[in-house]
């Protein structure tokens, strides 16, 4: 079980496990996996890498940039444990691996680049987790406090890996950190001056024993004492507040005094702080209920650190949202077109068709990671007009669905995006929201929102 992994890794409370006189070993040569052992190099640390793959993606440029650095591929091999010290796992890499969990029996440190990141970091970090909305806010907390005069630098899971933030004898105001899962598994000592964990809802069910071992696996975001963000309209989230810390709360109700939330004036909705309503939700470029919370879960996290209101609204009145992320794509024969590829989950594609005023013919479908896609179906029937089942678990999908909503199969995206297209009417949208992972058909999401948009702009008008 991970859990029981990282509970007999772990040292004393608050302590990290990274000792810079230690032999090595980096497990996962991609992203995250290059920037520890370029980090380590710099830092004259002995370090080796490993990973089961013949050819990882960053193989090349490895050899290229540090030669002298020890490479074993094709598999954990016994000769690249033998001689390690501590590990530090690539967020790809499962720490139910044998190798790993024989390293750690035998007593060797187990431990991941944002542990790596916590022991030379010196500037404050929000860190930001949960299971969807974690890069728009990520964003939007970054844009906030730079808006407010600060130097800031974001990475993690968005963007630059976290090491890569780092600069000799050079610290920002705030690193602003979004922390999957993945990572939380082996950050130990990262006492975060903002946490959050948004929301909860099951992923990632192919690598965790059960939503539980999920759950307290981004619990790890809130050790330390810093303040905690909590959803209060998240049970899952509220259950993990500490009584004895500093928190702010948000949620979609109306808020009391010193908590974020949606207000009613007039039939309008509002943004508001306590009895202060901060910006009108027709002013927002980001549509949705999962993105006013988002907004609202940011406002939060910023105002804990002294943003100033100015620049929190002022961002909040540009921004646009991410690519990928409920993004606008087109509008023709006035039907809208919403690529929403980064909806790798039942939760998320849920969130997104509850954000939504029309009806709606839905992409769906790929690698679904052995989510329960139950949930999918009152969305489904309370939203949408039509149903397209794309990659390996459409049948999972369509048999969730059956008899609730009109369903068709498409072969590729291209053929999705015309079926899409037939079925859609007049003053529809068409979302792509697939609730699976996009590995059995794409590279990642972004290919897959890419393949989606280029087949939208090749239809006619």
């Amino acid at each position: 079980m991970v859990t029981a992994l990282m509970a007999s890794d772990k040292g004393e409370t608050g302590q990290t496990m990274f000792d810079p006189d230690r032999q090595t070993l980096v497990v996962g040569l991609g992203n995250t996996g290059l920037s520890c052992v370029r980090f380590l190099a710099s830092k004259g640390v002995p370090v080796a890498i490993v990973d089961s793959r013949d050819n990882p993606p960053k193989l090349e440029i490895l050899r290229e940039e540090l030669p002298d650095v020890a490479v074993f591929v094709g598999g954990f091999s016994e000769e690249a444990f033998a001689s390690a010290e501590q590990l530090i796992v690539s967020p790809g890499v499962s720490l139910k691996e044998s190798a790993i969990q024989m390293a750690s029996g035998r007593g060797l440190s187990v431990m991941g680049d944002i542990e790596l990141f916590a022991y030379y970091a010196k500037a404050p970090v929000i860190a930001i987790t949960g299971t969807n909305g974690k890069s728009t806010v990520t964003s939007l907390v970054g844009l906030m406090v730079e808006q407010s005069g600060k130097e800031v630098r974001v990475g993690g899971n968005i963007g630059k890996p976290a090491l890569e933030l780092l600069e000799e004898n050079n610290e920002p105001d705030f690193y602003v950190l979004e922390l999957s899962s993945f990572q939380l598994e082996t950050t130990h000592s990262l006492n975060a001056t903002v946490a959050t964990v948004l929301n909860i809802a099951p992923d990632h069910m192919d690598r965790y024993d059960s939503i539980q071992d999920y759950i307290v696996t981004k619990q790890h975001v809130y050790n330390g004492d810093g303040v905690m963000v909590i959803n209060r309209d998240d049970v899952a989230v509220v259950a993990l507040t500490n009584a004895n810390r500093n928190t702010v709360r948000f949620g979609l109700d109306e808020p009391v005094a010193g908590e974020f939330g949606l207000r009613n004036v007039e039939d309008q909705i509002w943004l508001a702080l306590g009895d202060d309503n901060l910006i009108n939700t027709n002013e927002l470029k980001i549509c949705g209920k999962h993105n006013f919370a988002n907004a609202l879960a940011a406002l939060a996290i910023s105002h804990s650190i002294g943003c100033s209101k100015n620049a929190m609204l002022d961002v909040l009145h540009r921004f646009t949202g991410l690519p990928h992320r409920m993004q606008w794509v087109v509008r023709k024969n006035n039907v809208v077109w919403f690529n929403d590829s980064k909806g790798t989950n039942p939760g998320a594609t849920v969130a997104a068709l509850n954000g939504t005023n029309e009806k709606v013919v839905l992409i769906a479908g790929g690698d679904g990671k052995d989510a329960d896609f139950t949930p999918l179906r009152e969305a489904v029937t309370g939203h949408c007009r039509a149903v397209v089942l794309i990659g390996r678990d459409a049948p999972q999908i369509e048999k969730i669905l059956s008899g609730l909503i009109t369903m068709v199969n498409a072969d590729d995206m291209k053929d999705a995006v015309h079926k899409a297209s037939e079925l859609a009417q007049s003053g529809d949208v068409v979302l792509l929201s697939p609730a699976c992972a996009s590995f059995d058909m794409f590279t990642d999401y972004q290919a897959r929102g890419n393949a989606f948009i280029n087949a939208v702009q090749e239809l006619p008008q």
